[in-house]
């Protein structure tokens, strides 16, 4: 059996300050002095949104995709998350709302719901718009694209305008920059769903042999139109984008060879005893079986 993963013991001397962005409540930490600094968000009551956090940034890693640092971690015996910054050596991150708002027309970075803007062509183009060489613009893309067949895998619902960006640097009188690694991923793999109730639960969804229908229905935060009154689930943008975008894609797509079942197993089983479920694991590796079965159709 594969060795757990670790879990980290976060001491309250450690703590530095709250974040407010996002709706969880967490704050950043640093260990030691010279050490980057590190993220703990409390997962919101009833999900398993830190071991979505850490399972999806292990598939991320087998897929060789750019990534942040994620480990599960407890608080004064609470059980989290915990994300190593990647916005440090002088780079800060700028948001996609913030790229967004300033290279597609019309663009409102506040808005937090529907934001029916946000589609793939708007992000597309605010890239190309922010990196100044052809080549630059090019591996950005190719990164985006990666980052959304990983949420097509993973089920990640959440890629919102401010869950990507760029890391900057200015040098001299410009700016340096690159597309920050994939981060935020809570909202992925049924961690909303409960093992078992009267209602929809994950006892019901895989008795009834509906995993592919929860996952054809999971409404994400990319549009595909913005007259659209809801965002594409991971898998349908993905599907579109194969047929606008095969170049960009294609490659993306290729990568999954890396995955199979036993693989994704033997990342669920890692996650250590007590953390998970023993339904919540099944529904996790089901998931991910059945959307990356649908995403290899889009392959030749």
């Amino acid at each position: 059996m594969s060795e757990p993963y670790s879990i980290f013991e976060i001491q309250p001397e450690w703590v530095l300050e709250t974040e407010g962005m996002g709706s969880k409540e967490k704050f950043w930490y640093r260990a030691k002095d010279g050490e980057p600094e590190w993220l703990f968000k409390f997962p919101q009551p009833n999900t398993g949104q830190h071991w979505s956090e850490k399972i999806a940034a292990e598939v991320a890693a087998c897929l060789e995709i750019l990534h942040a640092r994620v480990e599960l971690a407890v608080f004064r015996g609470t059980r989290g998350s915990a994300t190593e910054t990647f916005a440090r050596d002088g780079r800060d991150l700028f948001h996609g709302n913030q790229m967004l708002a300033g290279k597609v027309l019309g663009y409102d970075p506040a808005k937090q719901f529907r934001q029916s803007d946000h589609t793939l062509e708007s992000i597309l183009t605010a890239i190309d718009r922010t990196f100044t060489t052809p080549e630059g613009a090019r591996k950005a893309r190719m990164r985006m694209a990666e980052y959304i067949v990983l949420d097509a895998v993973i089920g990640n619902t959440d890629r919102h305008h401010e869950n990507w960006g760029i890391t900057r640097k200015q040098v001299g009188e410009r700016w340096q920059g690159m597309l920050a690694p994939t981060f935020d991923h809570a909202s992925s793999l049924g961690r909303e769903l409960v093992d078992v109730s009267e209602g929809k639960c994950r006892q019901r969804i895989l008795q009834a042999g509906r995993v592919g229908a929860y996952a054809e229905k999971a409404p994400g935060a990319i549009f595909w139109d913005k007259a659209d009154k809801r965002g594409l689930s991971p898998l349908e943008v993905v599907r579109r984008a194969a047929l606008f975008h095969p170049d960009l894609f294609r490659p993306a797509l290729a990568r999954l060879a890396r995955l199979n079942r036993p693989k994704l197993a033997v990342i669920i089983s890692r996650v250590p005893e007590g953390w998970m479920s023993p339904l919540a694991r099944e529904f996790a590796i089901e998931l991910m079986c059945y959307n990356s079965e649908e995403l290899s159709k889009l392959t030749p």
